[in-house]
């Protein structure tokens, strides 16, 4: 049997010299998933001890981690609203961030039990829509991904959530072949300028898809085409809410009244940044 104290602080000094941020909370995850310990009992690994066959499989994630490769895709897995999610490679990581847009989606249509029509685009694990169904337990929602491996994530996610019968998930390129109209529309497209993807950390520039990253030249394309093509899709007096960049609100914000969306607000994140611009299409409810 060996010992963890030693065997964590070696790793987080490995880690730590590396540069990887957090490495301390990124091993404890690591540690529960090799060692079947939690991380509140890891926090404090005095007495802990694990076989040749745990230590050996914590090494091998550590390795993955040493190469940068981000805790959540290691693990396969993460939490979003509460919820875990399985993650794929054509699938982006839910951060903390996004659920601004869940809570300001929650704050402007506080009816919990109206059976909202739901739209989300660029669904990747589903994680906006599953945690807005999870909120509305009468409403229905679809979620369109253009990768057919980021759906079939998000159906996943959606099966294992006990939400499939409300959720539809389909591939395809934003609202192509959508019809019908929605009461709610989210999205969290992608929005860093392409040029700046290469200078981003390891973890995103190596380790994320591409093509859910790339939003064009000044990363603002997605959204010039969206609030061009949704105002059909949208419910009179429904909401529109999008995620983007911590400098790009009033861009967003200006795009969507130039499109005719009217009371369109900006929110922040936990870290005070602009982070979800909504607004609400013409017409009355």
């Amino acid at each position: 049997m060996t010992e963890l104290l030693p065997l964590l602080r070696d790793a987080e000094q490995r880690l730590m010299a590396l540069g990887v941020e957090e490495a301390r909370l990124d091993l404890l995850y690591l540690a529960e998933r090799a060692f079947g310990i939690p991380v509140s009992r890891l926090r404090r690994p005095d007495g802990l001890t694990g076989t040749a066959e745990q230590v050996a499989a914590f090494n091998a994630l550590v390795d993955r981690r040493a190469a940068r490769e981000p805790v959540q895709r290691i693990l396969g897995d993460w939490e979003f609203w509460g919820l875990t999610l399985a993650l794929g490679p054509e699938t982006l990581i839910p951060r903390p961030d996004t659920e601004t847009l869940v809570e300001g989606v929650l704050k402007a249509c506080p009816d919990r039990a109206r059976p909202w029509r739901i739209l989300d685009l660029g669904t990747g694990t589903g994680a906006i829509l599953l945690a807005l169904l999870s909120e509305y337990p009468a409403a229905f929602g679809v979620g369109v991904d253009l990768s057919p491996d980021a759906a079939a994530v998000a159906q996943a996610n959606a099966v294992s959530l006990g939400l499939s019968a409300r959720a539809a998930f389909v591939a395809g390129s934003w609202v192509e072949a959508l019809g019908g109209r929605f009461d709610i529309i989210v999205s969290n497209p992608p929005y860093i300028p392409d040029a700046d993807i290469a200078g981003l950390a390891p973890e995103v520039a190596r380790f994320e898809p591409w093509r859910a990253l790339a939003g064009g030249a000044d990363g603002l394309d997605p959204y010039r085409h969206l609030v061009r093509v949704l105002p059909p899709l949208l419910s009179p007096g429904g909401l529109l809410g999008f995620e983007h960049g911590a400098d790009q609100g009033p861009a967003v914000a200006d795009l969507m009244r130039g499109a005719g969306f009217k009371d369109v607000v900006s929110l922040r994140d936990l870290g005070g940044r602009d982070r979800v611009a909504m607004g609400r299409g013409s017409g009355h409810d």
